[in-house]
């Protein structure tokens, strides 16, 4: 009896959530938008179910942890390493511009000047679950805005440590020792996560491989996600950083794609029930009586906070393209902000009404932050799409060819041109496809629009300068367009080639 009155609040939820996610989608509304709606609709209810310490809370924190360990699976330390300048650079950068808009702001409103820093610091920090959610939804893992952000989200977790210690320190005791000390644990819980990979880890997967079998392998990866994100905690650091790096120690072994697949469902469902815990802890009377007043904070927030990460961006000189779709991406707020105006201190400080109204706004912020990522990636595309318009308006050639050019920017495409750009080989790439063409244009693709079956196309893209074409369209159809067309125009050997006598246009299918 008393395991089924456990699995009750489960089973509702999720019920709820199936409906809340099909009818989403049917709308055309993130689900993300439906949970926190659904999560504020269960808590008006029945709030039992959501009551904190409750199972659903506690799969939502889960959820948060299963998100960060499996974006710690993309960064190797050869991955940190190469992404040290935003991490450690570019992060600062972005949470400074964004805190000081916001706090100056605020303080001009009539907060004092340490619960304005309070406030502009901890909206100038990201939603984790949410950003990285929107990424991986639209398949933008390899794309620099996204790895960009995923950079600076690393260290606003980080951040968001130091600035729990400070929220939390009394007001007449130093938290300098404090923060020094979790600096050390970071720095030491870093090394040991470096070593166990090489020595724990990977010798650990190369023995389940040979004997283990596939349930054997999802209960390892879940140890591990687990393990790291309690093992954090335990030492006075954030589950969210444990997860983290628990995700970096599989990244270093050749297996961290199974355990992606293998973690993959439980990071979907979990991180849904984090979204339905975060809509059931918003004050539905302050949203009712101050609904205005919620509605122009949160856009405050989104274009101060756009501003600031607009300007850092440019200041590490990113393109006014690139600098809109990551400032908008990065423009909602944080879970974490939930936590810090959840302080006695900091509710002391700014006010219990300012407060609330604050964190419903955060919530709105978080809501609107995947319609945020299509509008900042819409006008970066546009933006693009003009520059490259106005260079195809240029006829006098510009400098060396690109040896290659790419027919199709599907994933096969995009896998190709992520593939040609880390070893410096440049490309360009051709789709007739207006939606994919534009996603791909405003994810940072060098793309423009072309029929490959029209041969007066390779004339304009000057396919005889070309050292190899390669076609990603799985269509045998496609091919006998394309391919007769190319080499009735280009048959003979590229002289840039000397004597190894390959075709200009040489296919790859």
């Amino acid at each position: 009896m008393e395991i089924a009155e456990a699995i009750f609040p489960i089973l509702v939820i999720l019920a709820l959530g199936i409906a809340t996610a099909v009818l989403s989608r049917m709308v055309k509304v993130n689900p993300i938008v439906g949970y926190l709606f659904l999560g504020m609709v269960v808590s008006a209810v029945r709030p039992e179910l959501l009551s904190a310490g409750g199972t659903v809370h506690l799969l939502a924190e889960l959820g948060v942890v299963f998100l960060l360990f499996d974006i710690g699976l993309h960064f190797s330390a050869a991955h940190v390493r190469r992404e040290a300048g935003d991490i450690f650079g570019f992060g600062p950068l972005q949470v400074g511009a964004s805190a000081i808009l916001i706090g100056g702001c605020a303080w001009a409103l009539g907060l004092s000047a340490i619960a304005a820093l309070v406030v502009g610091t901890t909206l100038a920090l990201s939603s984790t679950a949410i950003v990285a959610g929107v990424i991986a939804d639209r398949r933008q893992q390899n794309c620099p805005v996204a790895l960009t952000a995923i950079a600076i989200l690393i260290f606003q977790d980080v951040a968001a440590i130091f600035l729990l210690i400070l929220t939390s320190t009394p007001a007449n005791s130093s938290a300098f020792p404090a923060m020094l000390a979790a600096l050390v644990k970071t720095v030491v819980a870093i090394a040991v996560a470096l070593l166990s990979a090489r020595f724990i880890v990977r010798p650990l997967f190369a023995i389940l491989s040979r004997h283990g079998g596939e349930e054997v392998f999802t209960a390892t990866a879940l140890l591990i996600a687990l393990a790291a994100g309690w093992s954090a905690a335990m030492v006075g650091l954030s589950m969210t950083l444990g997860a983290f790096l628990g995700g970096m120690m599989v990244a270093e072994s050749p297996f961290k794609a199974s355990v992606r697949s293998e973690i993959g469902p439980f990071r979907g469902l979990l991180v849904s029930f984090f979204f339905l815990s975060t809509g059931a802890s918003l004050d539905r009377a302050v949203i009712t009586s101050a609904w205005a007043g919620i509605v122009v904070m949160a856009v405050g927030i989104i274009a101060l906070k756009s501003a600031g990460n607009i300007l850092a961006s440019l200041a590490f000189r990113w393109s006014v393209p690139g600098s809109i779709q990551l400032g908008v991406l990065m423009a909602g707020g944080s879970e974490f902000a939930f936590v810090v105006f959840a302080m006695p201190g900091v509710r002391a400080r700014v006010g219990d009404a300012t407060v609330a109204q604050l964190i419903a706004a955060v919530a709105l912020t978080l809501a609107a932050t995947p319609a945020l990522a299509y509008i900042g990636r819409n006008i970066a595309g546009r933006l693009r799409t003009r520059a490259t318009r106005k260079m195809q308006t240029e006829m006098v050639p510009q400098g060396k060819i690109n040896p290659v050019i790419i027919v199709g920017m599907g994933d096969v495409g995009r896998t190709i041109a992520d593939a040609l750009e880390e070893f410096d080989i440049g490309y360009d790439a051709v789709e007739r496809d207006g939606p994919r063409l534009r996603d791909a244009i405003a994810d940072g693709y060098n793309a423009s629009f072309g029929d490959a079956s029209d041969a007066r196309l390779w004339r304009a893209f000057d396919l005889g300068g070309r050292q190899f074409s390669v076609m990603t369209a799985s269509s045998i159809a496609a091919a006998r367009d394309w391919t007769p067309s190319s080499l009735a125009l280009y048959p003979g050997p590229s002289p840039a080639l000397g004597d190894t006598h390959r075709r200009r246009g040489r296919a790859a299918q």
